[in-house]
């Protein structure tokens, strides 16, 4: 598949994919980034690490210079699946429900938000990057030539999340997760600072009833349709 022409004055193309949590966002983007060569930015992922790396370091949600330190300074490592942070794999740690509800928290924290913009922005780079997250085609990358917006109802999300941590040995309670996802989700569509919501250019996409395979296909399908 052709890429999107990049040159030293037009940035790397970038394919965004914003939606709540759960919704597939994330093995999606991997799957979108492997078929193009590009490369992906799990931008969950960074504001998870600030909120373990806060919690590690005792700085309390209201102590938003703290929060923001801890985001502008993450000793952090991508290497494939592996997530390093100051020199321990987390990649395990930072997807307990209890790191994804503090990283909700403070996500809405407009310090720790600026702290970490520039950090998601440098990972732009040729052939191109598929970032997802939670305002990736609003605020992080409003440029962006394709940006998907990837919804699924809360019940089909809290099985994928139930089978998530099942699978890795982890017990899940489903109305528990259903009832944290809910609130979650409150909290990342009224909050005041980059609230979830979908780009007025953005395509939504409903994968309730899709395998994660049927989306990758229908977005690469976008894609393609983009370049031709």
């Amino acid at each position: 598949m052709k890429n999107f022409p990049s040159t030293d004055s037009t940035p790397a193309p970038v394919i965004t994919i914003d939606g709540p949590t759960a919704s597939g966002k994330g093995t999606v983007a991997q799957a979108v980034a492997s078929a193009l060569g590009w490369q992906v930015l799990d931008s969950g992922a960074l504001y998870r690490l600030t909120a373990l790396a806060a919690s590690q370091a005792g700085i309390a949600d209201e102590d938003l210079d703290g929060l923001a330190q801890a985001a502008r300074s993450l000793d952090v490592r991508f290497d494939g699946g592996a997530i390093w942070l100051a020199g321990q794999r987390v990649e395990e740690t930072i997807r307990q429900e209890a790191v994804g509800n503090r990283a909700s928290r403070i996500a809405a924290l407009l310090p720790v938000r600026e702290a970490l913009l520039a950090r998601q922005r440098a990972f732009r780079q040729v052939p191109g990057l598929v970032a997802d997250g939670r305002d990736m085609g609003t605020i992080v990358f409003p440029d962006a030539p394709l940006k998907i917006f990837l919804v699924a109802d809360a019940e089909a999300r809290a099985r994928r999340r139930a089978k998530q941590l099942s699978d890795k040995g982890i017990s899940a309670n489903l109305e528990d997760i259903l009832r944290d996802m809910r609130e979650r989700d409150a909290r990342d569509t009224h909050r005041s600072v980059a609230p979830l919501v979908a780009a007025q250019d953005a395509i939504t996409l409903d994968s309730s009833n899709w395998t994660a395979e049927e989306t990758t296909r229908a977005i690469l399908q976008l894609w393609s349709e983009i370049v031709a």
